[in-house]
């Protein structure tokens, strides 16, 4: 029987560190997207379209990450 891992168990850490830079990378590129292709925008990236998309990157990082930690099994001691 494998051992429960706990919250400081290395691998969940790398895991959850390499989803919330995934999930980043998503929410970036997704806002970049918008920015770029929306009809009636101008197809400029400015430094405001950076800074909302590092916002909105940020915001998935979060959201994916409250969404992992709510799906990890609680120890119970």
């Amino acid at each position: 029987m494998s051992p429960q891992p706990t919250p400081e168990d290395p691998t969940r850490e790398t895991e959850r560190r390499r989803a919330g830079i995934v999930a980043f990378l998503v929410g970036v590129a997704a806002a970049f997207g918008f920015f770029a292709f929306f009809p009636g925008l101008p197809h400029v990236i400015d430094w405001g379209a950076i800074i909302a998309a590092a916002a909105v990157g940020g915001l998935v990082r979060w959201a994916w990450l409250a969404h992992l930690a709510k799906r990890e099994p609680r120890s119970r001691e």
